[in-house]
């Protein structure tokens, strides 16, 4: 190989990568974040969870980004590491699929239909077909499905360039040498290894290999070590997801590592102990694409075999790597929003709708303790409300923040209207807090003063109280939810809650002069309803953005 045929190879490699990488961020995002909410959910059945794994990671083409999306579910406390185990497995499976697919190139033969399968026949229409969708349509979907079809041609071209610059190689005695080396298992494992921690991509280095394969060079022998030690130089991009993240999550990132390492050993302690007393003859054969995929599918297909029925030894041994601290309950509280997600946009937005989801909920029993309160006084529960406003303030600056950094990611026209949505709903949430802890501070101060309200002042105190939390109520159960019938309930009711309130000023304004209630507590009556009425507006403002999405 010449110079110049080193550099088509790099070339090739260049666009290999950037093709994987592109159609891999493209059918991310066009899954939309509903994947991993699946993912998310449905993960208490072992082998439910390895086929999720499977699925998600050969949809969207990474074993290495399902891996890091698992570390930092169980970052944020939302998968338990037992959980968390099979879809590992799961995702070491599925990024099989890929190998299978770039396999296809190798196909020769000189038939017409045969050949209409072989990747480089058909990409370049593909390739067409994606600059079409996306220089001449303007549909967000359309556009997405346009950069998954660029990105498989540019993949399938990326490899047909890397074969064709390696060829020349088989002429080379120091290259098939090099070859032969690798047949040493430890020597093969390493340089697998190697190279996968260096890309961070085990889908890529198997592909690189299946390139090699056009040399003529690479036998079964020398590419089986090398196989291995891909599956376990993936595990880099999971131990460097687990830096900075609590202690459960790096004994995710662990049990991915102990998975491929004793999956390894044993599945060559096996094979090579097999292999030295039966001579498989297979060995010194040539490999191709094919044979790679193949190898790469049963080795992992096996390794979850043998070791899904004993994955609770995996969480032991982690734990046992990483032992339990008493304060390690605390390090799961409030870290919904992981940076990790952030490199899955379309995940990263539903991970936000579930923090919005608990800013909503604290608002609901914020608004419950103040008609508590109205009717029976509790200190403690004034110093909840107190608590609650704190924490909706803490969250809303750490939203606020996260959707900014969110906002410059690559987003779907849906995903972007939402966090524009969660951007307004938040700032209506937090000014509710603010009224609810003013209508609590409100209360306090009444309760010690020696003037209480009149009966009649009293039950119409209560009569808002009660249409303000129905209203509350309505707007979180149409947000968390997506009840849009809910939505269209909360406008009309706040309307309401305005007339409702001018009544009680026309008659607290009746009781005024007849004498029967004082200046003081007509200000403090006045305050609380106008509190409730703009609690309500607030409601009203969030459900407009329901009806609207």
């Amino acid at each position: 190989m010449d110079f110049f045929g080193l550099l088509t190879m790099i070339g090739g490699l260049a666009l290999f990568l950037y093709g994987m990488k592109t159609m891999g961020d493209a059918l991310s995002k066009m899954a939309g974040g509903r994947l991993e909410q699946v993912l998310e959910r449905m993960t208490n059945n072992p082998v439910k969870a390895v086929l999720l794994g499977v699925g998600v990671t050969a949809v969207i083409q990474s074993s290495s980004a399902t891996t890091v999306m698992v570390v930092g579910f169980v970052n944020s406390g939302i998968m338990k590491l037992s959980q968390a185990v099979g879809v590992i497995m799961g995702a070491n499976i599925g990024t099989t699929v890929t190998s299978w697919i770039l396999s296809l190139s190798g196909i020769e033969s000189g038939n017409f239909f045969v050949k209409l399968l072989k990747p480089s026949s058909f990409s370049p229409v593909l390739a067409l077909i994606g600059v079409i969708l996306v220089m001449f349509i303007k549909n967000t979907k359309k556009n997405d499905v346009g950069t998954i079809l660029i990105g498989f041609a540019v993949l399938m071209f990326g490899m047909e360039t890397m074969s064709g610059a390696v060829k020349p190689l088989a002429d080379v005695p120091e290259f098939t040498s090099l070859f032969t080396a690798f047949e040493n298992p430890l020597l093969g494992l390493i340089v697998g290894a190697v190279l996968t921690a260096v890309i961070q991509s085990s889908s890529a280095s198997v592909g690189i290999l299946q390139a090699m394969c056009a040399t003529g060079s690479v036998t079964v022998g020398a590419a089986l070590p090398v196989i291995m030690g891909q599956n376990i130089g993936t595990c880099v991009t999971a131990l460097l997801s687990g830096v900075g993240a609590n202690r459960n999550a790096r004994r995710a990132s662990l049990v991915h590592l102990y998975f491929n390492l004793i999956g390894t050993f044993v599945f060559m302690a096996v094979f090579y102990t097999v292999n030295h007393f039966v001579r498989f003859d297979f060995m010194p054969d040539t490999a191709n694409g094919a044979v790679i995929a193949m190898i790469h599918s049963v080795f992992n297909i096996t390794a979850t075999i043998v070791l899904l029925p004993v994955s609770r030894l995996l969480v032991k041994l982690a734990y046992f790597t990483i032992p339990q601290s008493e304060d390690e309950t605390l390090e799961t509280l409030g870290r919904v929003l992981d940076e990790r997600f952030l490199e899955r946009p379309a995940f990263a937005v539903a991970q936000c709708k579930n923090a919005v989801c608990d800013m909503a909920q604290l608002i609901l029993k914020a608004m419950n303790l103040c008609v508590f309160i109205q009717e029976k006084y509790d200190e403690n529960a004034v110093q909840t409300v107190m608590e609650i406003e704190q924490e909706v303030d803490t969250k809303e600056d750490e939203l606020l923040s996260y959707l900014a950094k969110l906002s410059t990611k690559p987003l779907s026209e849906r995903d972007s209207k939402t966090i524009n949505k969660f951007s307004r709903c938040i700032t209506d949430f937090e000014r509710i807090s603010d009224y609810t802890k003013g209508i609590a501070f409100a209360q306090k101060k009444l309760n010690k003063g020696k003037e209480k309200f009149s009966k009649k002042a009293t039950a119409e105190a209560k009569l808002i109280y009660e249409a303000t939390l129905e209203i509350v109520e309505c707007m979180v159960s149409s947000f968390i939810h997506g009840d849009k019938e809910m939505a269209f309930r909360v406008d009309p009711l706040a309307d309401v809650i305005s007339q409702v309130k001018k009544a009680i000023r026309r008659n607290h304004n009746k009781r005024l002069e007849k004498g029967k209630c004082s200046v003081e507590l007509g200000m403090a009556l006045t305050d609380m309803v106008t509190s409730l009425e703009r609690i309500a507006r607030h409601c009203s403002n969030i459900a407009e953005e329901q009806m609207a999405s």
